[in-house]
């Protein structure tokens, strides 16, 4: 996991994993609701996706484009290797072994894959929940955890209005020539246009 940077003596972190193509409004919206329960919140971008194409967009173009947008010092960004939540904890608890609790902080639609996810030669959901606990923000509906995961599964209260909001939308709208800029932070809007726009 490259280019984390936990200094202080933190008691918790929560990972929020995304392709960020790019970052957005909701994506640093959640984020922030994320730091009510972890002391430090770290993007972390996958260096491959399975199934994902990026046109001309680097993984640093959007590594770049989340560090210019971030606006609180207790959030950063890296780069994992991993592609599988569990991966990613760990390769985190590695690098970092003083942490008490991990948390994995994702949508529900994420949380409702990753769940039912067949993760074959791999602990089941279950038993890799032993190792980190995850924060679901309500987007298009809440998330209602199996019985027995809901323990170790929070949910992230959202503003509903941001429920439109999606990387997937705003290149649409770029690409159509819709209006945009109200999806992503004033302090990439520039960038954003810059890269989209070649797509």
């Amino acid at each position: 996991m490259q280019a984390i940077q936990v200094t202080e003596n933190i008691h918790s972190l929560a990972l929020f994993p995304g392709s960020f193509h790019p970052i957005t409004t909701a994506h640093l919206e959640l984020a922030r609701v994320a730091l009510q329960r972890a002391d430090r919140v770290l993007f972390v971008l996958p260096r491959s996706f399975p199934h994902k194409s990026y046109d001309h967009v680097t993984l640093q173009d959007r590594l770049d484009l989340i560090r210019m947008a971030i606006d609180d010092p207790r959030m950063s960004a890296g780069i994992t290797e991993g592609g599988l939540f569990i991966e990613m904890v760990r390769e985190c608890r590695r690098r970092h072994p003083g942490l008490y609790k991990i948390y994995v902080a994702c949508g529900r639609d994420a949380a409702e894959r990753i769940v039912s996810w067949d993760y074959d030669g791999i602990e089941p959901i279950d038993q890799q929940l032993r190792e980190y606990e995850l924060l679901v923000a309500a987007r298009n509906g809440d998330y209602r955890p199996p019985p027995q995961l809901a323990a170790q599964i929070h949910p992230l209260p959202l503003d509903p209005g941001l429920d439109e909001v999606s990387a997937t939308a705003l290149r649409d709208k770029i690409r159509k020539g819709g209006d945009w800029e109200q999806y992503t932070p004033s302090a990439i809007r520039q960038r954003v246009s810059e890269l989209y726009r070649r797509s």
